[in-house]
């Protein structure tokens, strides 16, 4: 996922705030690492990684995830962020202040 900030009044386009899959897709596409890849290949290469969850830049380490993922290799990336998608929206539910706080995020004040 990906939100862009509140604007600050300027013309300036501003830059989209990557969390979630999105934010890992991110880290994968840096990365060296190559698929078909194994749980332990990602945690050696990606593991200790903080991967923001929701807009406020809340963070959860990435090896963490992959401990809800029971998929034991991964045939491509896209597989990856497949099977680590719910594991991230589970997280955010749990861990975000409720959903008062999730329309808030939304506004733009």
């Amino acid at each position: 996922m990906g939100v862009r900030p509140p604007s600050s009044g300027d013309n300036e386009e501003p830059d989209s705030i990557e969390f979630g899959i999105a934010a890992v897709d991110a880290h994968l596409r840096d990365a060296d690492l190559s698929f078909p890849a194994t749980k332990d290949d990602i945690e050696a290469e990606l593991g200790h990684e903080r991967i923001p969850y929701d807009v406020h830049g809340n963070d959860v380490a990435l090896s963490e995830m992959l401990a809800e993922v029971p998929t034991e290799e991964f045939d491509s990336r896209q597989e990856l962020l497949n099977q680590l998608h719910n594991p991230f929206e589970a997280y955010r539910r749990n861990n975000s202040g409720g959903v008062v706080a999730q329309v808030r995020s939304l506004l733009p004040f």
